[in-house]
């Protein structure tokens, strides 16, 4: 048996990948949910403690500095539970968008690999003659698929979570039900759905250098002895997330600060969240002029000490699901008859 198809066995069925997709993403999010609320918190905060007296705005909320500070800060004022706000939309969310992107991921690399082959130069003439060149692309391609089909699935749900984390004692919402309600009565379908551009803008790159990363770091930190219990899909989760989330985070940013427009603006913790006009190029611009360079970094510490354990439980959760839901047959009999 070729390695190619060696490969796309291990890919499992269309209903494992979606199920391993989904008890991956269900796991993760329950696992970084108080990270991804300080980081949230965060990227909303216009002004910080470094900033002079006189130009900040006490009245506008909390001032939060740095991680742990943050955490404890939320903890002191709005309990324990304050960590986990949003978690319900959050966990639809992340069963929902990791099933849709490896399912995605899964049928755009399946299609790459028909069309344009693994680029073997034994397989013939016109073949590439750098053939690691043709899987990373695959990777970036698949993966951007992926992210932007799970992205644009399942905004409302990410609209939502943001929405939740942001509120303080003061609840804007008091439940997912009454949120969907009210945002659909004051603001109209399209109320689900601020900030999409930046966020799609954000997540094609994102996931596409994430996928061509991890999939080019895996089978060598797979093999690597010096990585206990057989970690190597974590690490490798670990550095493409870490490296993808960089350079795409002023994006991220931007698509927080737009989700919290409308009429329910100036009533979570910071109360003083600018109006934006204009769409996301003209966003950054306005950031960049009043908050400058740092602005735009905003919860980037936070951003990249959750991406790690979300990537790597992520990705070393979705491997040993796809695996076990081999070994029982998930979907197999029903691909099968098809």
């Amino acid at each position: 048996m070729s390695p190619q198809k060696d490969h796309l066995k291990d890919e499992g069925s269309r209903l494992q990948t979606t199920a391993a997709g989904a008890t991956a993403g269900l796991i993760a999010r329950f696992v970084i949910a108080p990270l991804d609320v300080v980081k949230i918190r965060l990227q909303l905060q216009t002004h910080s403690l470094s900033d002079p007296l006189s130009t900040r705005n006490i009245a506008g909320g909390p001032i939060y500095k740095g991680t742990l500070p943050t955490m404890r800060q939320i903890l002191r004022n709005e309990g324990l539970t304050a960590l986990w706000k949003g978690n319900v939309p959050a966990e639809l969310l992340y069963v929902c968008y990791g099933a849709v992107q490896f399912t995605t991921y899964r049928s755009a690399s399946l299609l790459l690999h028909a069309l344009l082959g693994r680029g073997d130069p034994a397989d013939g003439p016109g073949r590439p003659k750098h053939p690691l060149l043709r899987p990373a692309a695959e990777s970036f391609i698949a993966g951007a698929a992926g992210g932007a089909a799970a992205t644009a699935a399942t905004y409302p749900l990410d609209l939502l979570r943001t929405r939740f984390a942001a509120q303080g004692n003061d609840r804007v919402y008091a439940s997912l039900s009454r949120a969907v309600r009210q945002i659909y009565r004051d603001e109209g379908p399209r109320g689900f759905f601020r900030g999409l551009g930046p966020g799609l803008a954000q997540i094609i790159p994102y996931m596409g250098f994430f996928f061509a990363a991890y999939e080019t770091l895996r089978p060598v930190l797979s093999d690597c002895w010096a990585l206990p219990f057989s970690s190597g899909a974590a690490v490798a989760g670990t550095i493409a997330s870490v490296a993808a989330k960089t350079g795409t985070f002023p994006l991220d940013l931007v698509r927080k600060r737009i989700q919290v427009q409308g009429p329910t603006r100036r009533r979570y913790v910071h109360k003083n969240i600018p109006e934006y006009a204009g769409g996301t190029v003209q966003v950054l611009r306005t950031i960049l002029r009043n908050e400058g360079v740092r602005g735009l970094y905003r919860g980037l510490t936070v951003s990249l000490i959750k991406a790690a354990p979300s990537s790597a439980v992520t990705m070393w959760t979705y491997e040993r699901a796809l695996k076990m839901y081999g070994r029982l047959g998930l979907g197999r009999s029903r691909e099968a008859k098809l």
